[in-house]
């Protein structure tokens, strides 16, 4: 995945989400910094990953419980390698978190549906300071079931409604999103 790619992918939410703009800023400069990866999980100013919201017919999103954090939160994590662009490893994320086959779901509309910027806490069993991820959330529909969970990741998923979506600008895209 390229830098042109997420600074193209920024360009277009930033062009219908103005409103997000200061919020981003720290991601925008970042884009400035000619020794900044932002595809790799070890910049730690701050790094790209890519996130999921699958939800269902009856409206409700799924959550799953990140092992690590031990939070309720939407399917998503780090940009991989072989990912070709922040959808297509939203929905790898999601498949391998859920069990959810890519097949199952479709996306909805062409860009994120929010890009949420949030700090993830110094893990010193891994060598991480705390640093900021600037996660690329991508809708879904879909009407399948949770399959098989990667346990490594999540100890469980839940189906919520979607006004339990706690970032409110996140919940009201979604409530706004066509079906």
């Amino acid at each position: 995945m390229t830098a042109d790619h997420i600074r193209a992918t920024l360009a277009a939410y930033s062009e219908t989400c103005p409103e997000d703009k200061e919020r981003l800023a720290r991601l925008s400069a970042l884009f400035d910094d000619s020794t900044a990866d932002l595809t790799s999980r070890k910049e730690f100013r701050g790094h790209v990953t890519a996130g999921a919201v699958p939800a269902d017919p009856a409206g409700r999103v799924l959550h799953i419980n990140h092992r690590a954090l031990d939070r309720w939160l939407l399917p998503g994590g780090h940009l991989e390698p072989g990912d070709t662009s922040l959808r297509a490893a939203a929905l790898r994320e999601l498949t391998e978190e859920t069990g959810i086959s890519g097949s199952a779901v479709v996306p909805v509309g062409g860009r994120p549906v929010h890009i949420d910027v949030h700090t993830i806490p110094a893990s010193p069993v891994r060598g991480e300071p705390e640093h900021a991820h600037f996660d690329f959330r991508f809708l879904y529909r879909t009407s399948a079931d949770v399959g098989e969970l990667q346990t490594e990741e999540a100890t469980d998923a839940v189906w919520r409604p979607a006004d339990a979506i706690e970032n409110d600008h996140l919940r009201a895209r979604v409530f706004a999103a066509p079906y």
